[in-house]
C-alpha cells in the first residue's frame, strides 16, 4: 500500500469539534465510516460540519480508513470520496487516509479490496487491543497485494459497483415492503380509541368486541428445565428460551433437553416474556419453552394483533424491572385486545401472510446478492 499511495494528513476530531453552523468544512469520523453513513461518498451535505481552519484537505478519490474498531471485523473499514462537492473535507478521528497513484491503480480497485476476506484476515493479524482493536499507518501501509492493469482494474470495480447500486435498490424495496406491512398493521386493527379499523374489507361493518387476552387464547408461561439436563443432541427435545432460539419468526433450534417442563406446540405462538419483551414467531414444531417465552394458544390472527401491540410498545408499558425487563403472567393474559368475525379475521391473516411473504421474499434476494457480492470479492481479487 504504501508503494501505490501517499499518505494524507488526519486530524483527531472528536464529535465535540461538529457545529450546526454552516462552515463549508466537513469531516469524516471513523464512526461514521461503521455506521455506512460514510462510505461511498457522493453526497458529501450529509457529513458533519467542524469549525473552520487551517487544514490538509481531501480530493475526489481519495480513501479513508478506521483505524479503530470495536471488534476485529471493522477493522480498517473504508470509505472513498467520490465527490467534495463544495466543500473542503478532512480525516478526522481514528482514520487513516490516503491518496491512490492513479497511475498505478484505479481508486476504487483499492476501496473494494479493502472489502476482501483477505485484507480482513490481514487485519486481524496484525491488529491490536482488548475493548477497542486498531491497526496502526504503518503496518496498514505494509499491506501488500497484487494488481492487474489499470483496464482490468476498473472492470472489476464497474461489476462489483454495479452489484452494489443493486443491492441499494433492493435494500429501498426491503424498506418499502416494511413500511408496507407496518401501515397494514396499523389500518387493519382497531386501536384502543376505536370500534372499527381504518381500513376494512367489503361487507364487513359491525363492530369489533373489546376482550382479555385469555378469553381467546391459552397463555402457558414457560419452565426452564434443569441446566444439568441440556443437551446438544438433536434427537431430545427443543429447548426455547428467549429470542436467541428464534429466528425470521420461526424456532431455530440451539440448545436441548431431555427433562420436559412447559411446552409449545407446532402453529401455536410464542413470545418473549424477558428482554426484549415482545418478540413474537409462530412455533413450526413442538418445543419445550424457558423462563424466557410464553406459548399463546392462538391463531394467526392473533399473532398479526400483538405485532401491532409491539409496534404501540404495550409491552413495554407493562414491563417490570429496572434490569432486566420481563413481562407477567397477567400482564399477558389480562392484555385488551379487539376481535371481530371469524370470516374477517380469515382475511385480515390471508393478507398480512401474502405482505410478510414478500418481505421475506425480498430479504432472501437481498442474502443472496450479498452472497455474490462476497462470491466476487472472494475471487476478481488475489
Amino acid at each position: 500500500m504504501g508503494d501505490i499511495t501517499i499518505p494524507i494528513k488526519t486530524y483527531p476530531y472528536t464529535r465535540k469539534y461538529e457545529t450546526k453552523n454552516i462552515t463549508k468544512f466537513k469531516y469524516i469520523h471513523y464512526g461514521d465510516i461503521h455506521t455506512g453513513k460514510a462510505k461511498k461518498i457522493n453526497e458529501p451535505s450529509k457529513l458533519p460540519s467542524i469549525t473552520k481552519g487551517n487544514y490538509s484537505t481531501l480530493r475526489n478519490g481519495d480513501v479513508v480508513v478506521a483505524d479503530a474498531s470495536e471488534d476485529y471485523k471493522g477493522i480498517a473499514d473504508a470509505a472513498i470520496l467520490l465527490s467534495t462537492g463544495a466543500f473542503s473535507i478532512i480525516a478526522g478521528l481514528h482514520t487513516i487516509a490516503f491518496r491512490p497513484n492513479r497511475k498505478l491503480v484505479f481508486p476504487m480497485f483499492i476501496y473494494y479490496n479493502l472489502q476482501t476476506s483477505r485484507f480482513k484476515h490481514y487485519g486481524y493479524h496484525v491488529g491490536t487491543g482488548l475493548k477497542v482493536f486498531g491497526i496502526s499507518s504503518n503496518l496498514f501501509f505494509d499491506y501488500s497485494a497484487f494488481h492487474p492493469s489499470l483496464i482490468e482494474q476498473q472492470e472489476i470495480s464497474k461489476l462489483i459497483e454495479s452489484l452494489e447500486n443493486l443491492l441499494s435498490l433492493q435494500q429501498r424495496k426491503l424498506e418499502q415492503l416494511k413500511q408496507l406491512k407496518k401501515a397494514m398493521l396499523q389500518q387493519l386493527f382497531v386501536d384502543k380509541n376505536n370500534k372499527q379499523p381504518n381500513l376494512r374489507f367489503k361487507n364487513f361493518k359491525g363492530n369489533w368486541e373489546q376482550h382479555r387476552l385469555e378469553e381467546v387464547a391459552q397463555v402457558t408461561m414457560g419452565q426452564s428445565p434443569s441446566s444439568k439436563n441440556y443437551t446438544d443432541n438433536p434427537n431430545d427435545y427443543v429447548l426455547v428460551q428467549g429470542n436467541a432460539d428464534l429466528k425470521s419468526n420461526r424456532i431455530s433450534p440451539r440448545v436441548w433437553t431431555k427433562e420436559v417442563t412447559k411446552q409449545v406446540h407446532k402453529g401455536e405462538i410464542i413470545m418473549t416474556v424477558r428482554a426484549p419483551v415482545g418478540y413474537l414467531a409462530m412455533a413450526n414444531m413442538d418445543a419445550v419453552i424457558g423462563r424466557g417465552v410464553a406459548a399463546i394458544d392462538g391463531n394467526k390472527y392473533l399473532y398479526y394483533l400483538l405485532q401491532t401491540k409491539l409496534m404501540d410498545r404495550t409491552w413495554e408499558k407493562l414491563s417490570s424491572g429496572s434490569t432486566f425487563e420481563s413481562i407477567s403472567s397477567n400482564g399477558i393474559k389480562n392484555l385488551e385486545i379487539k376481535v371481530t368475525e371469524t370470516e374477517e379475521e380469515k382475511l385480515i391473516a390471508k393478507l398480512m401472510d401474502t405482505v410478510t411473504y414478500f418481505v421475506t421474499l425480498q430479504k432472501n434476494n437481498l442474502t443472496q446478492l450479498t452472497t455474490l457480492k462476497n462470491y466476487l470479492l472472494q475471487n476478481l481479487f488475489i
